[in-house]
């Protein structure tokens, strides 16, 4: 028997399940939360915006940075002390965030928020990955789906909501009875898998020690990555030296992880895990549907706030329908996920997402408000689909030695999948905005009989309202501009879906790689 076991619980798996996403939730629901706040903690602190977005930046680098450590430090400390500790680390750095009288203290909070929140998720788990039998696996990690794809939903209408009605500090605060409920319950329902105990000693008595190189070279990649993605449209890329030596140092680490990771015995990071036909694939589409998931939650509500005059609440209620049919969703395939094939229940969510995505392509400046619920809700129906099957899929044929290694590294792949979605997303924004409206200003002419009617017709409109002609001509001018400036932005939001359509639609293919696994009761003999 394997000395990494599965732990008897000291409670049913259920409870477990729920405890355990709720530490889940909370973590990931801070990627998001604090989005919508940065103009309220700017205010606050007295910096500026592009001072207050590194509020956002040291989380997520904290974040990725931790998580190549996770595998080594639960087998030292064991999966519940390292979990207890990393709670405990995001709840006090919560308290902190939400006390932090300056930026540089709420910056120090954040990396210590990231850094207990990295860590705490892919042992979040991988204790359901051990807690149920294979055959009710899936239903296990419905829950925490539920958590990490409903939480980056909820995140920016909380975080909303909170501070326009309390204060930013409360986007905070919020996680501190939260966590300390929870931190009670972990320590009375988790207990360590058998022979973790012998497991240490073991690793003590051979002094296998950490690859602290290996982790230097993986976390260099990944926080200079990250850097990279948040930063680079606001720095103008590599108009920025800043970024240039983020890029750097992104590439130098890379080429020199590869090789030592390759050759180390006991490395960081097992990237042999990622040339595996099975969780290679698995890696690649949960980048994916974390670059979908947190793409379409950033940029839908900016879409509708932006072009059809919605208010941050009516941005979050159009997400909250989509929310809902996620949460149920979940279960549903949790229970499907016993008899359906992985592969083709992620094919099957893909077609789904890239679905939803091509309808909202279809939008228009009068589009009503269900429209674009009902694109999301299709897109909460698919997202199950992605999400759980390969979750389970991916722990296919891993020995239970390396569940804690496969757990971060899937967490990694979703974080870092979201960062690059944003980070795409905003560039194609960006760059078609300028594009559009560069070709529609070419007709924006004198010359243009069109745009000569329009002029006159906005003129008498302005005229009518008792302006005098030169002030009636000036204010159809700057209406006329105003509105070129509006059709640019949506259609650059058009182009945005678009590249988002295709990516659901490259997930299909890659999904329908993967081998079968064993379904069902007979799982539980391979196990």
């Amino acid at each position: 028997m394997s000395t990494n076991a599965v732990a008897k619980p000291s409670a049913t798996p259920w409870i477990i399940a729920i405890v355990v996403a709720l530490a889940s939730f909370m973590e990931v629901l801070d990627t998001t939360i604090a989005n919508v706040a940065l103009n309220y903690i700017s205010g606050g602190l007295g910096v500026s915006q592009d001072e207050a977005s590194w509020v956002v930046t040291t989380y997520l680098v904290s974040n990725a940075v931790i998580v190549t450590a996770t595998s080594y430090l639960v087998r030292i400390l064991g999966r519940k002390t390292f979990f207890l500790g990393c709670l405990a680390l995001f709840t006090i750095s919560s308290v902190m965030c939400g006390f932090a009288p300056n930026l540089q203290f709420l910056l120090l909070a954040r990396i210590l928020q990231g850094i207990g929140g990295g860590g705490m998720v892919p042992v979040a788990q991988s204790i359901l990955a051990d807690s149920f039998p294979p055959e009710k696996r899936g239903q296990g990690f419905a829950l925490f789906g539920v958590a990490v794809v409903v939480a980056p939903v909820v995140g920016p209408t909380l975080g909303g909501w909170l501070s326009d009605n309390f204060s930013w500090h409360w986007c905070f605060l919020i996680n501190g009875p939260v966590g300390i409920l929870t931190l009670a319950a972990v320590a009375m329902l988790i207990k360590e898998p058998e022979g973790s105990a012998e497991e240490r000693v073991r690793l003590r008595k051979e002094k296998i020690g950490f690859d602290w190189i290996g982790f230097g070279l993986v976390a260099t990649f990944l926080g200079a990555l990250e850097l990279m993605l948040d930063r680079g449209l606001e720095d103008d890329w590599f108009g920025s030296n800043f970024i240039i030596m983020a890029a750097a140092i992104c590439a130098l680490a890379f080429v020199l992880m590869v090789p030592w990771e390759l050759k180390h015995k006991n490395p960081a990071v097992d990237i042999r895990m990622l040339v595996s036909r099975q969780f290679g694939t698995c890696f690649l589409v949960m980048m994916a549907t974390g670059a979908l998931l947190l793409a379409t939650t950033q940029y839908l509500p900016q879409l509708v706030q932006a072009n059809l005059g919605y208010t941050a609440t009516w941005a979050g209620l159009m997400l909250s329908p989509g929310g809902l049919v996620t949460m149920i969703m979940m279960f549903v395939v949790g229970v499907l996920s016993s008899k359906v094939q992985p592969k083709y229940l992620i094919a099957v969510g893909a077609g789904f997402v890239a679905f939803s995505m091509y309808q909202v392509t279809s939008a228009y400046s009068g589009i009503g408000f269900w429209y674009l619920a009902e694109a999301r809700m299709l897109q909460g129906i698919g997202l199950p689909f992605i999400f759980l099957p390969i979750t389970t899929a991916s722990y296919d044929g891993i020995p239970s030695s390396k569940t804690d290694q496969a757990s971060a590294l899937l967490n990694a792949a979703r974080n870092t999948g979201g960062s690059i979605g944003v980070s795409l997303i905003s560039n194609i924004i960006t760059h078609r905005e300028q594009f559009h409206q560069s070709r529609m200003v070419e007709h924006v002419i004198p010359s243009n009989g069109a745009y000569q009617d329009t002029l006159n017709q906005v003129t008498n409109y302005f005229t009518g309202q008792g302006s005098s002609l030169v002030a009636a001509n000036q204010q159809a001018l700057a209406w006329i501009n105003e509105q070129v400036q509006s059709q640019a932005s949506f259609l650059a939001y058009i182009d945005a879906f678009w590249v988002l359509t295709l990516i659901s639609l490259a997930a299909i293919p890659l999904a329908l790689t993967l081998r079968n696994v064993t379904l069902g009761k007979k799982a539980s003999m391979g196990h």
